[in-house]
């Protein structure tokens, strides 16, 4: 086999090849077609999709802002349960105190 032939041989072989890959794609696009149903679908479907996705964020933002909501309020109730708290010992304290002074008035008298 000389130079000529091979390059000849080689040739029909790329070209054959090539008609191979042309015949294969025209067959898939044969089938796998999207017809003007399908897209209004997949038209559809992303507006939803969208929708969706924005009423997501919508409720992501409502619970951040309630949850910011609910933690100024938690603070707020800690603060006011720590002053209840120190109120309360110094209640107690100053009834200890005046009970030692009752009793003491008592026993001097």
């Amino acid at each position: 086999m000389n130079g000529t032939e091979m390059i000849i041989y080689t040739a029909i072989v790329l070209f054959l090849a090539f008609l191979m890959g042309w015949f294969a794609h025209w067959i898939v696009h044969r089938f796998v077609r999207v017809g003007q149903g399908d897209m209004s679908d997949l038209d559809q479907m992303a507006q939803q999709l969208h929708e969706a996705e924005e009423q997501r964020d919508q409720a992501v933002a409502y619970f951040q802002q309630r949850e910011a909501e609910i933690t100024n309020q938690l603070s707020q109730t800690e603060a006011e349960l720590g002053a209840a708290m120190d109120g309360l010992r110094e209640a107690r304290q100053e009834a200890e105190e005046l009970r030692s002074y009752i009793e003491r008035i008592n026993a001097a008298g």
